[in-house]
């Protein structure tokens, strides 16, 4: 398995006679498969809401989404299902897919009762992922229709944190209208995965398979994105990086040892990019084609048993002009556009909950302006219904904003 890294500036093109020059990178990462590379196994831990809120159908819908996912795990993978209310406890330890139909009994037993306690479930959850860690693809589906009543946010945050350092993937699940989108989204983003809404009970099924196809396609695990910027170049202070694909996520930076700037990515997919948007200040540099930083990647490869692997090291070049005319790539502009829909619906989230109700609608006004210019019309559809409730002095209601939060971070399929 190797790394694809490619890199685009949105202007490759730097004017001589500017001091200084701001410019967007896109970096498009994924793993390639060669033709002797064999299958990783997978390492999956199911984390689910069993609360007496999820009584009757809720509950029956997702026994019945684990129990698919079970039919679709291959003889070597792993599968653990850990289940919380106030408390939680191991339903099926940590063991290799040899007897589904008696994990699948133990799964439909389960009943609805109690509170609900999610970063005990995390804490659970992450110590049976951790048992088969090695040589697999490590990720947990946490699903919860509540807000955390018994337990502590923090806590949440910062085992999000330890899973991340355990090379261990956390994606999770809003159920219904009633989770906390804040904390969902803030699990997701620390544990290197994706949010999901689940805003019907009959689409539990689709959703768990949608987030099982996409492990499925993980090749490479533990990756890193890592900078080695020339003297006249930095990174912008202030929210440097994300990811614009394929959900937007603002990435933190740390330092290497080396002096390297060093972004952690988690797993690559194979043939699907994971696309990182950097925002570079550049200095004043001498005419002519110029390297203004070099990229590259550190990664597991799981298949072969092997850490801390390199990727061919990457230069990024832009043409430094006496005579500056632009070169405008139309796909780094589109990632752009990405990220700003993400930030001005985050802008539109905070001034709502704020009180400013007209600073709110004119927020989700833009982004939609924003969807339409990137070609995305689902999300325009719904930040533009939201705004225009709001300027007619309605409440948006749970769902509106849930869904508002799924759309900023990626482009709506249609279902």
């Amino acid at each position: 398995m190797k790394v694809s890294l490619q890199p685009s500036l949105n202007d490759d093109n730097l004017d001589a006679n500017q001091p200084n020059s701001q410019r967007q990178l896109a970096i498009s990462i994924s793993a390639i498969a060669e033709h002797m590379d064999r299958n990783i196994p997978l390492n999956l831990c199911l984390i689910l809401d069993h609360s007496g809120s999820m009584s009757g159908r809720p509950l029956e819908t997702v026994k019945k989404a684990a129990n698919l996912i079970v039919d679709r795990l291959n003889p070597g993978d792993r599968l653990s299902v850990v289940v919380f209310d106030h408390r939680a406890k191991v339903l099926v330890p940590n063991q290799t897919i040899e007897n589904p139909e008696r994990i699948k009994q133990q799964i439909n037993r389960l009943a609805a009762d109690g509170g609900t306690s999610i970063d005990e479930g995390l804490r659970v959850g992450i110590e049976e992922l951790a048992k088969a860690k090695k040589e697999t693809v490590s990720q947990a589906f946490l699903l919860t229709d509540g807000e955390n009543e018994h337990g502590d946010n923090n806590r949440c945050l910062k085992f999000a944190q330890l899973a991340a350092g355990y090379n261990l993937t956390l994606n999770t699940l809003g159920f219904g209208d009633n989770w906390n989108q804040d904390i969902l989204e803030k699990i997701a983003d620390g544990g290197g995965g994706t949010l999901s809404y689940i805003q019907q009970p009959d689409q539990a099924v689709d959703e768990f398979s949608r987030l099982f196809t996409r492990i499925q396609t993980v090749g490479l695990t533990n990756a890193y994105l890592l900078f080695s910027l020339v003297p006249n170049v930095r990174l912008a202070e202030l929210k440097p990086i994300a990811q614009v694909s394929p959900d937007t996520i603002e990435l933190p930076v740390q330092q290497e040892t080396d002096g390297r700037l060093a972004v952690r990515l988690g797993d690559l997919m194979k043939d699907i990019e994971r696309v990182i948007l950097a925002n570079l200040y550049i200095g004043h540099l001498a005419q002519g084609r110029q390297t203004i930083a070099n990229l590259q990647v550190r990664y597991d490869d799981p298949a072969q048993n092997q850490t801390g692997l390199l990727s061919e090291k990457i230069p990024v070049e832009a043409n430094v002009s006496g005579v500056y005319q632009p070169s405008v790539d139309p796909q780094v502009q589109h990632h752009i556009l990405a990220l700003a829909k993400y930030r001005q619906t985050q802008l539109a989230e905070a001034k709502l909950q704020q009180g400013d109700r007209a600073g709110a609608a004119t927020m989700l006004q833009t982004a939609a302006n924003t969807a339409l210019q990137m070609g995305d019309t689902g999300a325009a559809t719904v930040l533009q219904t939201n705004a225009t409730r709001l300027q007619a002095g309605e409440e948006l209601s749970e769902s509106d904003r849930k869904k508002t939060r799924i759309v900023s971070k990626t482009t709506l399929q249609d279902s």
